[in-house]
């Protein structure tokens, strides 16, 4: 893996080889045809400059990274969610990637790694979703540790590697590390007074939501911030009751906001409605004085939005007036 510190970086030798997800794959040149699954994943391609060698996108769960809108525009979007096997390999790309190994992985949805291998076609998937994680206990998974953004990192800098635009993956990197210390300053010396609940979604609105378990991303994001998760669970997005939750009373409680619509709380303003006339929920301390967050679902998610969450959770601890 090419280091991104480096003053001056070297080129790609080909054929590359890394290890991905517990598998080897091996690129003879940069690809110049790539299908990405998983909006994460295509927002880290373009901000490496590669929106040019991306031909399909699939599995958006709101509006692209600002200023790649003109970009984005000229891609084909294969699907909003999960695209099929066909419609990928239609494609013709010599690179799939993939935000999650439910999509491509060993159960993968819209292909496993070996089929695309038997087509000659390489696969990379994020080391986010996959490195001490666990997706075979159902679910979303369970981290065994803590998220970092190392693991963000890590794939700026293979997919770097691969594409042969070190020096762009470097500043990449460089541009979110600076975002997040700013950030951690902003709260420093956060001692888990403070204490908050993500909300991503609900299957249907009258059954326990998805809340963001210890070990993810918002684990993360508040970690950083010093504020304290009210949900213990190693689950990456466990069902738990409104009971418990409220039980806790979460000084913040940050609702996803999403352009998807699997489940009717994708909603944020379904979220927003239950959280106010729900005889449980509504009794909550962080809902009487108005402390929610409205935050877009994939700065929840392993990638390069992860920043935003964290600053916007900084920000909103501000303008509650809770910063000691």
């Amino acid at each position: 893996m090419g280091g991104a510190g480096q003053a001056q970086a070297q080129p790609t030798k080909y054929p590359l080889t890394l290890s991905n997800c517990g598998r080897t794959v091996t690129f003879d040149h940069a690809p110049r045809r790539a299908v990405s699954i998983g909006q994460s994943t295509t927002e880290a391609l373009y901000l490496l400059g590669l929106a040019d060698k991306v031909v399909g996108t699939a599995v958006w769960f709101g509006p692209v990274l600002p200023g790649y809108e003109a970009e984005n525009a000229k891609i084909e979007r294969l699907a909003d969610n999960d695209p099929s096997f066909e419609s990928v390999i239609a494609k013709k790309p010599d690179l799939v990637t993939a935000q999650f190994q439910w999509h491509v992985g060993p159960s993968g949805i819209v292909g496993k790694p070996e089929q695309f291998q038997d087509l000659g076609i390489p696969t990379y998937v994020s080391p986010a979703d996959c490195v001490d994680k666990d997706n075979t206990s159902g679910g979303d998974g369970t981290r065994h540790t803590l998220f970092t953004m190392d693991l963000v990192y890590r794939e700026i800098t293979e997919l770097a590697e691969i594409f042969d635009v070190q020096e762009r993956g470097a500043k990449v990197i460089a541009d979110l590390k600076g975002r997040e210390e700013a950030a951690r300053r902003k709260l420093a010396g956060g001692d888990g007074k403070i204490s908050a609940v993500f909300w991503f979604s609900s299957a249907k609105i009258e059954i326990d939501p998805y809340m963001a378990g210890k070990n993810g991303v918002p684990g993360y994001i508040m970690a950083v911030l010093g504020v304290r998760n009210v949900i213990e669970s190693a689950e990456e997005w466990p069902t738990v009751g409104w009971e418990t939750v409220t039980k806790a009373a979460p000084t913040i409680i940050v609702a996803a906001k999403m352009d998807r619509r699997r489940y009717p709380a994708d909603d944020i303003a379904v979220k927003l409605n239950f959280l106010k006339t729900d005889p449980v929920a509504s009794l909550m301390p962080a809902v009487k004085q108005g402390h929610i967050v409205e935050m877009d679902a994939q700065a929840m998610s392993a990638g390069v939005r992860a920043i935003d969450g964290i600053e916007i959770l900084a920000d909103a601890v501000e303008r509650f007036g809770l910063k000691r």
